[in-house]
C-alpha cells in the first residue's frame, strides 16, 4: 500500500532545540510532499514552536514547557494527558533523550518509528515499536532522512520552507535600511561552553570586519547565561562597537539572519537557520564533527575547522568530541573564510542590498 493512502496522521516527538528543529522540517516537507492530505502534529517545545508556528506542514502543535512553573512532573502528565486525546496511524520517534520517549510512550499509536538499539540513547528504543535499521554515521540531516526512506516517501529535494509574516518583512526592512551597509551577524556564543571560540577572537574578527570590509557586525544568538556573558566580554574587548541584537525572540533572531549578507557562527541552532534560509554561513567547528553536525550540502567550503588535529587531516564522520578543537581556531583562519564568503557568495551573486536581501 502506498504511504499517503496508508497514513493519514502523523506525530513527531522532537522537542527541542533550534538545530534540530530545523533538520526536522525537511522531514516535514517530503511527508506533505507525499501526501498533501496528511495532517501532522508535532511535539514540541516553546522556543522552536514560537520559531515554527506558522510552517505550512505542521497541522498542530502540542507543547512540552519544560520550565512550566507547576513542575516537570506535573508537566509530563498535563501533555500526556493531551496527547492521549487523539490516535495517529504514525509517531516519529526523532529524539532519544528518555523523557521525549516518555512522551512517545504516551501518544497512542500502533506504529512508532525510531532509532535502531545502537543510536537509540537512554534506553528510548523501549518506547518504539518499529526501527529503522542501522547505519553507519553520517549527517544528522541523512539520520533524520532515514525515517522517510524506510517508510518509501522521496527525501529530495531537502527544503524547509521557513516562512516570514508580511509584518515581520516590514520590521525587518526598517532595520536594514537604517544601517546603510552590509551586515554580518555574528553568533558569538552558545548554551554549551565548549562550543565557543574565544571572546578576544571575535573581539578582534569584529574589528577587522568592520575596518577591513566595511560591514556592519550584528551580534546576534539566545538568552542563555553562557551567551550572554561572552557576548558581554566580546563587546567590553572590541575597539569597535558592533550592535548588540542577542535576545530571547527567535523570530527576530531569523529576520535578522535572513536579512545579513554573511552569518559567522558556531555549531549552534542559527547555523542551521541560516543554511535553511540559504544566507551565507562562516562555520566555526572544533568541539564537535562538522562532517555530522555542519551545514547540510552547502556553506560547506566556509567551515572553519578547528576538528581537524592538522590541516587536511582526512577524519571519519563520528560523534567523537574534540576538546581542544576550538582553540585550534586563529582569527586568520576566520578572516579567510569571511573573504571567501563576500567574494564567492556575496559579491558574485549581487544578490544582497546593504545587508539586506532584495525581496
Amino acid at each position: 500500500m502506498r504511504f499517503g493512502k496508508r497514513y493519514h496522521n502523523i506525530a513527531i516527538v522532537m522537542l527541542s532545540a533550534i538545530g534540530d528543529a530545523m533538520h526536522v522540517l525537511p522531514v516535514a516537507n517530503a511527508l506533505k510532499r507525499s501526501a498533501p492530505h496528511l495532517s501532522i502534529t508535532w511535539v514540541i517545545q516553546s522556543v522552536p514552536q514560537r520559531l515554527l508556528y506558522n510552517h505550512p506542514a505542521i497541522d498542530e502543535f502540542i507543547l512540552f514547557r519544560r520550565r512550566h512553573g507547576d513542575g516537570l512532573f506535573t508537566e509530563f502528565l498535563r501533555t500526556a494527558h493531551q496527547l492521549r486525546r487523539q490516535r495517529f496511524d504514525l509517531v516519529f520517534g526523532l529524539q532519544t533523550y528518555f523523557k521525549a520517549g516518555l512522551l512517545t510512550a504516551a501518544l497512542r499509536s500502533s506504529m512508532k518509528l525510531g532509532f535502531d538499539r545502537v543510536r537509540a540513547q537512554d534506553m528510548n528504543w523501549l518506547f518504539t515499536t518499529h526501527r529503522i535499521p542501522a547505519h553507519e554515521p553520517q549527517h544528522i540531516q541523512d539520520q533524520y532522512l532515514e525515517f522517510l526512506q524506510y517508510l518509501g516517501v522521496k527525501t529530495y529535494p531537502v527544503e524547509w520552507n521557513i516562512v516570514i509574516t508580511q509584518q515581520e518583512r516590514q520590521d525587518q526592512r526598517r532595520f536594514f535600511e537604517l544601517i546603510q551597509r552590509p551586515v554580518c551577524a555574528i553568533v558569538v556564543g552558545t548554551s554549551k561552553p565548549q562550543k565557543n571560540w574565544s571572546a578576544s577572537g571575535y573581539a578582534r574578527l569584529i574589528e577587522v570586519i568592520e575596518r577591513d570590509f566595511g560591514y556592519q557586525v550584528v551580534l546576534v544568538g539566545g538568552p542563555s547565561a553562557p551567551e550572554q556573558a561572552i557576548c558581554e566580554e566580546v563587546m567590553r574587548l572590541s575597539q569597535v562597537k558592533p550592535m548588540n541584537e542577542v535576545g530571547d525572540d527567535p523570530r527576530r533572531l531569523m529576520t535578522l539572519i535572513d536579512g545579513a549578507a554573511v552569518v559567522i557562527s558556531p555549531d549552534t541552532g542559527p547555523l542551521h537557520i541560516a543554511r535553511a534560509l540559504e544566507v551565507p554561513v562562516v562555520s566555526l567547528f572544533g568541539y564537535t564533527n562538522p562532517k555530522r553536525s555542519g551545514p547540510y550540502k552547502k556553506y560547506q567550503d566556509l567551515v572553519v575547522d578547528g576538528y581537524a588535529r592538522f590541516p587536511g587531516e582526512d577524519y571519519a564522520i563520528s560523534m567523537e568530541y574534540q576538546p581542544e578543537g576550538m582553540q585550534r581556531i586563529t582569527l586568520e583562519m576566520v578572516v579567510e573564510k569571511f573573504e571567501l564568503a563576500v567574494r564567492k557568495y556575496v559579491e558574485a551573486q549581487g544578490s544582497r542590498l546593504l545587508g539586506m536581501r532584495i525581496k
